[in-house]
This record gives structure tokens, sequence and C-alpha cells, in this order.
């Protein structure tokens, strides 16, 4: 695996929240994703009657997931296909507090819908976090240098 790549799921891995959307519409909403890097896949729990669900039963569809957090330092545009997915397994492998609590009767709730992302590229912006900006922006005050805001580049996944 190449540096950037590795560092784009390393930092992703540590991060369980973005904003998805089928490009179609660009109506983003927030969701918790969970990293499959064996399969290089997103997955992510919702309802059947959601807006997402809705538009990935007819099909896969192209999808953007956007994730940014100042802790880890990563901020992405990942683009890929979103499709409902039947794996029970994969469900229970995911299954947590967080989720149960949107469903009454957990994992065996009928209105609970896993959906599959699988990423095709994304552009990556990596820092070292909220501490190192308020360094290079105080050093770059006093040196008349601009700051070193960290890494840009794009995957192929």
């Amino acid at each position: 695996m190449t540096d950037n790549l590795e560092k784009f799921w390393g930092r992703l891995d540590d991060i369980n929240t973005g904003m998805l959307g089928a490009t179609s519409d660009l109506r983003l909403v927030p969701m918790s994703h969970y990293v499959d890097r064996k399969t290089g896949c997103l997955w992510f729990i919702t309802a059947k009657g959601t807006e997402l669900a809705t538009q990935a039963a007819s099909g896969p569809k192209d999808a953007i997931h956007i994730v940014s957090d100042a802790r880890e330092g990563l901020y992405t545009r990942i683009h890929g296909q979103l499709s409902l997915s039947e794996d029970r397994a994969k469900l229970d492998e995911l299954w947590n507090a967080v989720a149960a609590s949107w469903f009454e009767d957990g994992k065996q709730d009928e209105d609970v819908q896993l959906l599959q992302f699988r990423p095709t590229k994304a552009e990556v912006w990596t820092t070292d976090g909220s501490l190192a900006f308020l360094y290079e922006i105080a050093k770059a005050h006093l040196t008349d240098q601009k700051p070193d805001m960290g890494d840009h580049f794009s995957v192929a996944l």
C-alpha cells in the first residue's frame, strides 16, 4: 500500500462520522461510517425509509462521503458507489450501542438497513492536527513564511 493510501485509511479508521449523499442531488446527511479495510468499503446502518436507502433501492448509486476531522487531521471527499446490503453477518459485526439506540427491536428490527459504500477515489488533505495548525500560524506570523498546512493528494481506491 502506498504511503498516501495508508495515511488515508489509517486516519479514516479513527473517525466515525461524515456527510453522505447521492451525487444526483447532493443532499448530504450526517452518517456514522464503519471502515472495512479488508474489502476497502465503508458501511452505514440506517433505516429503510431514509432518503439514502430509498435512492439505493433501485440499484447502486454514485455517492459522495465528506469527512472533516481536525483532531485526526483528515479532510477528504470520497467518491464511490452506494448500495443496499442484506449481509446479516456484516450487520452482526458492526452492530453497537449507537446503532441500537435508533431501533426499538435492535438489529432484528424490520426497519434496519445496511448500506455499503465502495469508494473509487478520494481527494485528501491531512494535517498534524489543531495544535500543529496553531503552531504553524504563529510561526508564519513570526517568520513571514507561509504555514505548512500538511499534505494534499488524491488516491484511487
